[in-house]
């Protein structure tokens, strides 16, 4: 399978990052994983609630400011492999499916 990349944007003054945790900033990992269900889900043109998690694994703290890129393949089934990297460092990974229609079971 062939990986490809996209950006992803988190805001250095994320709301996040205020309460988690204050003096020591870190982007929650349900914030990153949000955004790579979002991602996903917009490059099928699919709500993110149609997304199951299959597993996720976070690897690394997310502090503000630091950019992000969500790396990943996909099968014809609708299963994404992924991982989110700061530079080079895989700060999560995963495994996500999609029904085959929304609501549908995958």
């Amino acid at each position: 399978m062939t990986m490809l990349s996209l950006p992803l944007a988190i805001a250095a003054d994320h709301p996040a990052y205020a309460g988690h945790f204050p003096g020591q900033p870190i982007l929650p990992g349900v914030v990153l994983l949000d955004e790579a269900l979002l991602a996903l889900a917009a490059l099928q043109g699919r709500a993110a609630a149609a997304a199951q998690i299959k597993s996720a694994k976070f690897l690394s703290p997310v502090q503000p400011g630091e950019s992000l890129r969500l790396d990943y393949s996909a099968t014809a089934a609708g299963v994404f492999r992924f991982e989110l990297k700061a530079a080079e460092r895989v700060v999560a990974s995963g495994i996500v499916t999609f029904a085959v229609a929304d609501g549908a079971p995958s």
